[in-house]
């Protein structure tokens, strides 16, 4: 096998093969982090085709490339490989997406014929070396390392239904359509294979009586229960007994190390684990290992009963905090109990969380997924491999096992289940703040909150000190739960927690360095702009990628956020930030479709430049942020605030009012008027089901929430009731609100709601639950001055003050968006609770913040940092910058009069009904008490 170079990285066998083959004035290379691609210097290309692709694992990549390239360097097709064994290995882990695990190299080739070929040749080049299946391809033949699927070779993107880009390829008619990416097999119907056809591939099954698969002759599959690129996870039968069996499977060569150790070892280690605790109640009993397909598979009992995981969240939803709080103690009990058993038969578990705890219907506990599991004082393997946040720091650097990994799994497992949370504690960079006093300041936020016993705090943070030595052992927990008050050891727990709000008088403090935190994010804001790059600002993509301009993800987001800061400060910096932004979005927005659609469209972008131009006194940006939003917009199918009907014609109305141009007033009212003729009428009352035609989102029972459903539709049609003068709209927003009650479930004093009709209810976030119903429950009052409503606004306020602690910390499912709403109800209400529970989510948040080479940030729900909107800096921004000044909420508009505003030009706007009538929407009603 050939050398490689020093670092891991494998440029340097393309660079030898090039050289041998006489061949490096044929081909270019280009390199970046990730890849190294080698195109031919012709340049012809197709843009769509049958693609190769080949796996290898860390041990064999360099001979699988080093045998590829006499193959490829002989063709004229384009090719790129993985960079570095580093790459390699992150492209096989466990958790790596099923569509795009295992794809070493990838192979364009110019025709079907040369696709064929080349196949063929790799195939016998790399014959016998190792390398993991390719999900989302079909192998060339049974074990072979080379497959292929039909797809796109350039980086042609379109938007989305959803607003996101997607990948696509051309049908025979030229339509473009989505080139999926997904863990199973999926041409496109008009693409004929052109390679051959071998015998049956590895990995089939026979089937039940009932039809179902049976694995290992012996389990019949009922259903899947989860999938990922290590294996799936099956609910099914042992037909032998009648059994209920939970399957699981390893794939060969996920996750293979330098020795060749993949997740099939682990699964076996899990299965011997489980044999160990057989008579201890602590875990499922094995029942087989068994080997399919060279797939390995561990049927175990079935466990009834839900994950410790699903407990807390059901019972933070289903019962009120005084209830909770008496189960959680108990529960944390439970857990101390549980570790201590399982370290008095020396079992190490060393994957204490709460997804791998089952919570079994007569409250008793058993630990499940042991292939971490390691028997304390014997030789085993060293592993960084656990789930972050749960497992110990030195476990994750790849520290050997020991008993006191486990009390800080269980000191975070407890935090979670006393919380219904776990922290989101990013490493600062460079490293300057302690963690345990990070961690100090996020759970004692979190118990001044939930009014937590001290002697609880304490425990959690004695288990989860970051130097293991220092941590509490079990018998120290017990003794914490046993006891009212806090005992000695952790005395600076509180101290650390309020060190980010308060300094001691002589300006000493732990965390004195920090800035005033709305300064710090307009200072990495300002400092982190880029307008020479693709995205003006920095943002996460973990859920896909959505246009750079837009409010959800991209500039118009942030620059919204900043033009209200310097609204309400002057800071003399941002009028050229301000200035730059803006004819950064003016340069790209507008030069594709027009989507509908706040969130995701072009109506928000003109809102934020408008908004932009009328702040800084720029007429060129206010004016082309007019001319963007008088655009003729895509036909809209979708009814929704984020991406539909009601998103535009909100920003229609904000821009009639803050421009006086009567045109955005007519488009508002065609708006309205659409949604009046398209709402449904049942028994469930009024609402807006997903068309068909709006392509991409499920279709039937329509959404409840404030983004995609009833809620922010109601709130336009209240608005465009309010500010044109229409009862018809004010009728159907008061029929919206009142289907929104009918839908409510009932906790003690709090309301939650469900995604849809009929579903369980979700957490209390803006777009789907609790706070952004309540947001259009508080307005409707205050415009109809219907007591029903208030009581509800109050209940969702209720709920999400019981979640305070819970969730992610940004604006579309997290803590700012839910304080906005509380921020919405003391505004509404004068009432001090309100603002002071707003108070004590902002800590909360600030508790988790991190720094970046100076900039402060905050992790999203996937441990990204962002200065999005929806998931980052600018959204949480807002609520701070809310928290602090008295100002409107972001992206509404004023519902407390009829309201005229003069234009720029100083002309009086007109409303422009149907009817010419005096008002007949109520006043407002000021100084309502919910």
């Amino acid at each position: 096998m050939g050398s490689r170079d020093a670092d891991g990285g494998l440029g340097g066998l393309l660079e030898r093969a090039l050289r041998s083959a006489g061949a490096v004035s044929c081909w270019q290379v280009l390199r970046d982090e990730s890849w190294c691609r080698v195109v031919p210097c012709d340049g012809a290309q197709r843009e769509q085709g049958w693609k190769l692709h080949v796996s290898a694992t860390q041990v064999s990549a360099p001979e699988v490339l080093e045998r590829a390239l006499k193959v490829l360097l002989r063709e004229e097709s384009a090719f790129k490989f993985a960079s570095s064994l580093t790459r390699v290995a992150a492209l096989n882990t466990r958790s790596t997406p099923r569509g795009s695990s295992g794809k070493f190299i990838t192979v364009y080739p110019r025709c079907d014929a040369a696709a064929v070929r080349i196949a063929d040749a790799l195939h016998r080049a790399t014959a016998g070396l190792a390398g993991p299946r390719i999900l989302s391809d079909h192998p060339y033949a049974p074990d072979s390392l080379v497959h292929y699927r039909y797809g796109s070779f350039v980086g042609r993107r379109q938007l989305s239904a959803q607003g996101l880009f997607v990948d696509f390829i051309y049908d025979p008619e030229g339509n473009p359509v989505e080139d999926r990416r997904t863990g199973q097999y999926l041409p496109p119907s008009w693409a004929v294979s052109p390679f051959p056809v071998f015998g049956a591939l590895p990995g089939g099954s026979t089937a039940s009586g009932s039809g179902d698969p049976v694995l290992g002759g012996r389990f019949a599959v009922r259903e899947a229960i989860r999938y990922s690129n290590k294996g799936g996870v099956y609910r099914g039968t042992d037909i032998r007994t009648g059994a209920a069996v939970v399957i699981k499977e390893a794939r060969p060569h996920v996750e293979a190390d330098a020795s060749g150790w993949d997740v099939r070892d682990w699964l076996r280690t899990e299965a011997e684990m489980l044999d160990r605790l057989r008579e201890l109640n602590l875990s499922p009993a094995p029942v087989a290992v068994f080997e399919h397909g060279r797939h390995v598979f561990l049927a175990e009992e079935e466990v009834p009963g839900t994950t410790l995981r699903r407990w807390v969240i059901d019972h933070f939803l289903n019962t009120g905090w005084q209830h909770y709080s008496s189960d959680a103690l108990d529960m944390v009990a439970r857990l101390v109990d549980l570790a201590a058993t399982a370290h008095e038969h020396r079992c190490i578990v060393r994957d204490l969380t709460p997804g791998n705890i089952m919570v079994r219907p007569d409250g008793t506990l058993r630990l499940i997924d042991l292939e971490l599991a390691v028997v304390d004082g014997m030789t085993t393997r060293a592993t960084s491999l656990g789930t972050p946040g749960f497992s110990a720091p030195e476990q994750l650097r790849g520290a050997q096992p020991a008993p006191t990994a486990d009390y800080y799994s269980l000191g975070a497992t407890a935090g979670y289940v006393l919380t219904g949370n776990v922290p989101h504690l990013l490493a600062d960079e460079p490293a300057t703040r302690c963690v345990d006093q990070r961690m100090a300041a996020w759970l004692t936020a979190c118990a001044e909150r939930l009014k937590l016993p001290a002697s609880l705090v304490t425990m959690v943070l004695g288990l989860t000190r970051e130097d293991p030595s220092k941590r509490w052992d079990l018998s120290r927990a017990r003794t914490a739960l046993s006891s009212p008050t806090a005992p000695s050891g952790h005395r600076d727990a509180v101290p650390a927690a309020r060190a980010y709000r308060q300094t001691s008088a002589d300006g000493a403090g732990v965390e004195q360095q920090d800035q005033d935190p709305v300064t710090a994010l307009v200072d990495g804001l300002v400092s982190s702009i880029s307008p020479d790059d693709s995205r003006l600002w920095p943002v996460s993509t973990a859920v896909g990628e959505a246009d750079p301009c837009v409010v959800q993800q991209g500039a118009a987001g942030v620059l919204a956020v900043l033009t209200r800061y310097f609204e309400l400060t002057g800071d003399h910096r941002l009028p050229e930030v301000i200035s730059a932004a803006g004819r950064w979005i003016l340069s790209r927005a507008g030069t594709g479709p027009a989507r509908p659609g706040l969130h995701f469209g072009l109506p928000g972008i003109a809102w934020a430049l408008c908004d932009a131009g009328r702040a800084i006194a720029d007429q060129h940006l206010l004016d082309h942020g007019r001319e963007l939003g008088l655009a003729p917009l895509e036909s809209c199918a979708g009814h929704d605030i984020t991406h539909g009907t009601a998103g535009s014609g909100l920003a229609a109305l904000h821009l009639w009012l803050h421009t006086g141009d009567e045109r955005f007033a007519h488009r508002a009212i065609e708006a309205a008027d659409k949604l009046a003729a398209s709402a449904c009428r049942d028994a469930d009352g009024v609402s807006w089901p997903v068309p068909a035609e709006a392509g991409g989102w499920p279709t039937g029972k329509p959404y409840l929430g404030f983004a995609h459903g009833t809620a922010g539709i109601g709130y336009f049609l209240l608005a465009a009731a309010v500010l044109c003068e229409r009862p018809e709209h004010l009728s159907l927003a008061v029929e919206a609100g009142d289907s929104l009650l009918a839908h409510a479930v009932l906790t003690g004093k709090s309301a939650q709601w469900p995604v849809q009709v009929g579903k369980p209810p979700t957490a209390p976030y803006w777009c789907h639950g609790a706070a952004g119903i309540g947001a259009f429950l508080i307005g409707l009052h205050q415009v109809a001055g219907e007591t029903r409503f208030a009581d509800f606004a109050r209940r969702a306020a209720q709920a999400v003050a019981e979640h305070a602690t819970r969730g992610p910390l940004t604006q579309c499912h997290g803590l700012a968006g839910n304080a906005d709403f509380i921020l919405d109800m003391a505004d509404a209400t004068g009432d001090d609770f309100y603002r002071s529970t707003a108070q004590d989510m902002a800590g909360i948040i600030l508790a988790q913040r991190t720094y970046r080479h100076g900039r402060m940030a905050f992790p999203n729900e996937y441990g990204e940092t962002s200065t999005s909107w929806s998931d980052g800096t600018s959204g949480i921004l807002a609520f701070l910058l809310r928290l602090n000044h008295t100002s409107p909420r972001q992206w509404t508009v004023p519902l407390q009069t009829r309201i005229h505003r003069h234009s720029t030009e100083s002309t009086r706007v007109s409303t422009p009904t149907r009817r010419q009538t005096t008002a007949v929407v109520p006043q407002q009603h000021q100084g309502v008490t919910p």
